[in-house]
């Protein structure tokens, strides 16, 4: 008889152990880059969605919201509480709003309560345009759309009623919904849509290693000619 054929089981070594950990961690790490990059894509085009319905409920707010006397259209006032609870601040005497610049009022006009970061959407409005008595043909926006800082050219957008803004992936400047402030931006981009004045900056996003400085707001607004196409429709407002 032959002798039996031995056969040997030879484990992996630490070497080879190794160099098969090392190939997964680069096979790993070229997909994470691309993934994030589709989740990043995936929450701007959220907050945009989010951005139109917003713009879309002011739209029907002034709609169904008009003067007894009057007759005319109104915009919604902001949320301006220091604690944002979505409700409209509106003086119940004299039909003003508590403040032109604040949190959307998300409660009143029955939308989402934040981007796709987690934050509360800047809301700002021309005072003329939210009174309670309306606005009229004679009325025109007091915010103005540039791209960059200080608004030296007004190449945007002039003569705007109302402005929203998402403070984008980096919050910088924005509320959570937890109601933490986050840190205050570090370009002059994103600080001029922080500070109240009627001057708002949109432009292409860019990293903070640009020569303009980080910059990823979001920015819609309402332009007058299409406010009153939809409110007014025949022809103008009262």
């Amino acid at each position: 008889m032959s002798d039996p054929i031995t056969r040997v089981t030879r484990g992996f070594t630490l070497i080879e152990l190794a160099i098969v950990l090392v190939i997964i961690t680069i096979l790993i790490g070229g997909l994470a880059v691309p993934l994030s990059a589709q989740i990043q894509a995936r929450r701007i085009a959220e907050t945009n969605k989010t951005l139109e319905e917003a713009r879309e409920a002011i739209i029907g707010y002034a709609m169904t919201h008009k003067s007894i006397t009057t007759n005319k259209p109104y915009l919604p006032c902001p949320d301006s509480d220091a604690t944002a609870d979505g409700v409209e601040n509106r003086d119940a005497i004299t039909g003003i709003c508590a403040q032109n610049v604040g949190w959307f009022p998300w409660v009143t006009l029955g939308t989402a309560a934040q981007d796709a970061w987690g934050n509360r959407l800047l809301y700002q409005v021309t005072a003329s345009f939210s009174k309670s008595d309306g606005f009229s043909n004679t009325d025109t926006g007091d915010l103005q759309i540039c791209s960059t800082n200080g608004c030296a050219l007004v190449d945007v957008a002039s003569n705007v009623p109302a402005v929203l803004v998402s403070y984008g992936p980096n919050g910088w400047g924005g509320r959570n919904v937890s109601g933490t402030s986050l840190k205050a931006p570090t370009s002059a981009d994103e600080l001029e849509n922080t500070d109240a004045d009627v001057n708002i900056v949109s432009r292409a996003p860019t990293k903070v290693d640009s020569a303009s400085g980080e910059f990823d707001d979001l920015v819609v607004w309402l332009a007058d000619g299409l406010l009153r196409s939809r409110v007014c429709p025949a022809g103008g407002c009262p």
